[in-house]
């Protein structure tokens, strides 16, 4: 199963460059996506690499299933990235992996295809999962949820000043018609913003947020950045990629953390730091952007931020 929609890889070289990859490295792309970061990873890998890339996406796994199918060295799995401690235990890799790169977000197909209901542009049915065989769709949160989940998930995850309002409505609206295709849904959004954005359609925060709670995408982040932590090899390094503040400021903290390590939970005149507290990362650089000339390429890159630790213990 192949997908018409055209997907553009971001910081593609940045990326594989801070994996440092080494040819005999076995190494974890957690979104695979359409493999832009996985085909180049396996150019710099020689025979004895690995590539374990996963994804929640049907489409996307049958892409990775392709490029498994030409490349032996490389594996797809269709699980959440948050799982990658469970697989990886399961092929005796735990604790040793060389780099583990985290592309956050949606990708272009998801978007651009009506079909999978991300988006507001294009009518299409209100589903919003990555995995449309698994959890609730979009529509089914919208017809179960109270006013007061829908506003805190709109305000929670898409950080939307008018989140009570357009809650207000959505339920207001339902009791006459459930909803069950994007565009229904934008318009009656954007009828309850009082203060649109200049470039941004008032819609965009809500449905923001109602795609990153009906994906767990937050939850997914905590637990897969732990389960990469321990994943990793000592010199493994760790690769993430955020697209909105929310999830970047998830990937800072916890870098920040493992990069200080818990001195600050013992007595100040200990002549000696014990292990356990020492700093598990060592933070690699400032965060990386996209370059002007792929923003002018890729208008969806300007927002994109990339940060790099390596693992200490």
């Amino acid at each position: 199963m192949t997908s018409p929609f055209r997907h553009i890889t971001v910081l593609l070289d940045e990326a594989i460059e801070a994996l440092a990859v080494r040819g005999d490295g076995c190494y974890v792309d957690g979104t695979f996506g359409r493999g832009g970061h996985s085909r180049l990873l396996l150019q710099k890998l020689g025979a004895e690499g690995c590539l374990l890339g996963f994804d929640k996406d049907p489409q996307a796994i049958a892409t990775g299933q392709a490029l498994a199918a030409e490349d032996g060295r490389f594996v797809v799995v269709q699980r959440s990235f948050a799982e990658l401690g469970d697989e990886l235990a399961q092929r005796q890799l735990h604790g040793r992996v060389d780099g583990v790169l985290l592309d956050l977000g949606v990708s272009s197909p998801q978007l651009d295809d009506a079909e999978r209901g991300f988006s507001f542009v294009n009518d299409g049915p209100l589903d919003m999962r990555m995995n449309p065989h698994a959890g609730l769709s979009a529509a089914q949160f919208i017809a179960m949820a109270d006013e007061e989940e829908i506003a805190r998930v709109f305000k929670e995850y898409g950080e939307e000043r008018f989140a009570k309002r357009m809650a207000r409505a959505v339920v207001q609206r339902r009791a006459l018609k459930p909803f069950e295709r994007t565009a229904d849904l934008a318009q009656v959004l954007t009828d309850a913003n009082p203060a649109w954005e200049k470039g941004k359609n008032p819609a965009t925060r809500a449905f923001q947020g109602l795609r990153i709670h009906v994906n767990n995408e937050l939850g997914d982040l905590q637990r897969g950045l732990d389960a990469a932590l321990e994943a990793l090899a000592v010199g493994g390094r760790l690769v993430v990629i955020s697209f909105h503040s929310l999830e970047d400021r998830i990937v800072k903290q916890f870098m920040r953390r493992h990069a200080k390590g818990e001195v600050d939970r013992l007595p100040r005149d200990l002549p000696i730091i014990p292990k356990a507290f020492e700093p598990r990362l060592k933070l690699h650089g400032k965060p990386v952007f996209a370059s002007e000339a792929e923003v002018r390429a890729n208008p969806r890159s300007r927002s994109a931020v990339m940060r790099i630790a390596e693992k200490l213990r």
